[in-house]
């Protein structure tokens, strides 16, 4: 009676499992379809999309709309302020974000839990409600419509919640490690780069991936700076397709809009293994 008990637990153990894959497939399916509904309209001609039927498969598809996107000099001059805002801002919003975090998760010193908690409060304020005050600032340095002055607020956007997140990865890095490498007859500084800092590595992929989205997808912030046509990035010029005719040609949207998403597939491509591994370690660890 016991090994029939355990083969029906088991049964319905599996039976079980099943039922969630299936969950999960369907929710991914829902997830995925307004992505490759994007990608498909990319190759379909203007007439075919204004037809009441949807087409989901593209069988008989067009170049025709990418062709039009980079035919656009404007994209290309979008493109590169895009990058170098992101570069920009990925690399000072990194930097900065972790040498706070080294700072109050291995030294304690006067104001230290204040400033912990302005981070949080800082990260509570909605971006809306600064956009007069930055305009402003920006204006008096003479950095509107300009790369420096945009990743100037991106930086100050994205920098709360990074330190926070590099912060329990720090923590999570015994100290113990860097002091038996000093009792071995490392420096201080070689101990960190040679012990903690490689530990460090999926924690700065994982905030390298939460900057680069934040700084290559906003468009609020961007509007607000950027009023220069001829200094839009690519959330800015795609919009500006939309707006362009009184007809929009959404093959072309569809077609900006997916080069758009390239780098950013690219860019997970690269560092998915080690933004799971950073993700998983900061849940454990902080």
């Amino acid at each position: 009676m016991t090994a029939v008990a355990a083969r029906s637990r088991r049964r319905r153990g599996t039976a079980g499992r099943r039922l969630l894959g299936l969950a999960a497939v369907l929710v991914a399916l829902v997830w995925v379809f307004p992505i490759y509904w994007m990608v498909s309209s990319a190759f379909l001609p203007t007439n075919r999309l204004r037809t009441p039927e949807p087409t989901f498969f593209p069988t008989d598809g067009t170049l025709a709309n990418f062709r039009r996107v980079f035919a656009d000099p404007t994209f290309f001059r979008s493109f590169q302020v895009s990058i170098s805002v992101t570069l920009l801002t990925l690399a000072v919003a990194i930097l900065f974000a972790f040498l706070a975090a080294l700072a109050i998760s291995r030294f304690r010193f006067r104001g230290r839990k204040p400033f912990i908690v302005t981070i949080l409060v800082v990260q509570m304020i909605p971006a809306e409600g600064l956009f007069i005050s930055q305009y402003q600032v920006l204006d008096t340095w003479h950095l509107v419509n300009a790369v420096a002055g945009l990743s100037v607020v991106y930086v100050a956007a994205i920098l709360p919640f990074t330190v926070w997140m590099l912060r329990g990865f720090v923590t999570g890095v015994p100290l113990e490690l860097e002091e038996a490498a000093m009792v071995d007859g490392l420096s201080r500084t070689a101990a960190f780069f040679r012990i903690t800092f490689p530990l460090l590595a999926p924690g700065l992929v994982a905030s390298g991936v939460y900057g680069f989205l934040q700084a290559w997808n906003e468009y609020t912030l961007a509007l607000v700076v950027m009023t220069d046509p001829d200094q839009r990035t690519l959330p800015l010029w795609l919009q500006g397709l939309v707006e362009a005719n009184r007809a929009t040609d959404w093959g072309v949207v569809m077609a900006g809009a997916t080069l758009i998403s390239v780098p950013v597939i690219v860019f997970f491509l690269f560092v998915q293994r080690r933004m799971s591994a950073g993700l998983v370690a900061g849940a454990v660890k902080g």
